[in-house]
């Protein structure tokens, strides 16, 4: 049972008014804390909204440790430590306790019904509001003075002291919705280590034939499976003019982009007919062609449409013999030129590293100063992951916050 704030209670300012923050502040009440959220922008969740165009892809169904495996391994552990507090399972019923209910995709993926993020949002203000939770829009946080917390506000400057602190000022991604890192020279001069934002769940840069650029840029490559440095996934991309990017590219952004900056250049392999094998396509391929153009016999062979078999040409002339064609639409090899920039990222990597943290998000050097959400350096791919550990950090912040309050 929710205990209500009195008077007396002590009060957490909660910066930022995304996912992990509007979370932190939900559970902050829940536990008879007075809260007041302080988000720069006019209105709230801005870039929560926009992910929510696509479908609001909440958070996966799969087990347990094949859903772990999808943050990047120097996290990993923490991350662990945040879906215990809130798992999958949990954030599936926290939405259809809003009275959005929820499915799950043939991907695994679990949506609202509703497809779309204001609802959901909608529900979450008036829990918010009946909780007692003060949200103020276009208060800007500059920064600590003597101690205190100082906002830039349409009043004009505004000084509080609070009890403690959850900042969730997003990451470098999305600038124009609020993210944008405006906050570490702050943080850094108050003792907190902050490694450099990187573009995560990206697209890259390739260099593609004029005639392939102007013909097929927007069209998705659908059922296909990438392939980069040992590591396969499975999806779908999209060409863009500039190279590829997608679902199946940002599951394995984060090793491209790396390789990128060490190396200059990546290496891509794409199986276009990821459930037939090598040698049954060998065996079709070696069919006699007849009167066929080449498109025409691969599309009627091996099923390729016109987009997959000009993306064999881009990897050269296309081979006369069946096995060499065969190992082709097994792995069309493509070369990453480049990574697109932050602006263009969905999410980031970088920020306040998770040594500058102790177990209950709080930092070292500032005591009662909890971080939740794309501040911290961590990444994971689309598919619901990010939305996940964002919620997931916020409750793990408020829940320390809660217990820092009650041992002082």
């Amino acid at each position: 049972m929710t205990d209500a704030p009195s008077s007396t209670s002590p009060t957490v300012a909660v910066i930022g008014a995304g996912p992990a923050g509007l979370m932190a502040a939900e559970r902050l009440a829940q536990a008879g804390l007075r809260v007041v959220v302080h988000e720069r922008m006019p209105s709230v969740a801005r870039k929560f909204l926009m992910a929510g165009r696509g479908g609001l892809n909440l958070t996966h169904s799969e087990p347990p440790e094949p859903f772990l495996n999808r943050y990047d391994t120097p996290a990993r552990a923490r991350i662990a430590g945040w879906l215990d507090l809130f798992s999958p399972a949990d954030l599936t019923a926290w939405a259809e306790g809003l009275g959005q209910e929820t499915f799950i995709g043939s991907s695994g993926r679990v949506f609202p019904k509703a497809m779309k993020a204001s609802p959901l949002l909608r529900a979450w203000l008036a829990r918010l509001d009946a909780l007692g939770v003060d949200i103020r829009v276009r208060s800007r946080w500059t920064g600590w003075k003597n101690g205190a917390l100082a906002f830039d506000t349409p009043e004009g400057e505004r000084i509080e002291r609070p009890d403690a602190v959850v900042l969730a000022l997003g990451g470098a991604s999305w600038a124009r919705l609020g993210s944008d890192a405006a906050w570490i020279p702050t943080l850094e001069d108050a003792g907190a280590a902050v490694a450099p934002f990187r573009p995560a769940n990206v697209g890259f840069d390739i260099a593609w034939s004029p005639l392939f650029r102007d013909r097929f840029a927007g069209q998705p490559l659908k059922g296909v499976a990438l392939s980069h440095a040992g590591r396969t996934v499975r999806g779908e991309a999209l060409i863009a003019a500039y190279g590829i990017e997608g679902g199946a590219i940002y599951a394995l952004s984060a090793d491209l982009r790396d390789a990128v900056t060490r190396d200059g250049s990546a290496a891509l392999a794409i199986d276009l007919r990821p459930d037939q094998s090598l040698d049954a396509l060998t065996r079709r391929l070696a069919k006699p062609r007849g009167k066929d153009s080449q498109s025409n016999w691969l599309r009627k062979a091996v099923h390729l449409d016109p987009m997959a078999v000009a993306l064999l040409r881009e990897a050269g002339p296309l081979p006369t013999d069946p096995a060499l064609l065969a190992a082709r639409i097994k792995g069309v090899s493509l070369t990453l030129t480049g990574v697109q920039g932050l602006s263009r990222a969905i999410s980031s990597a970088g920020g306040v590293t998770l040594d500058a943290v102790d177990d209950h998000l709080m930092l070292k050097t500032l005591p009662g100063a909890f971080i939740a959400g794309e501040m911290l350096d961590w990444e994971a791919p689309t598919g619901g992951y990010l939305l996940q550990a964002s919620f997931a950090s916020g409750v793990a912040a408020a829940q320390g916050a809660s217990r820092w309050l009650q041992t002082r």
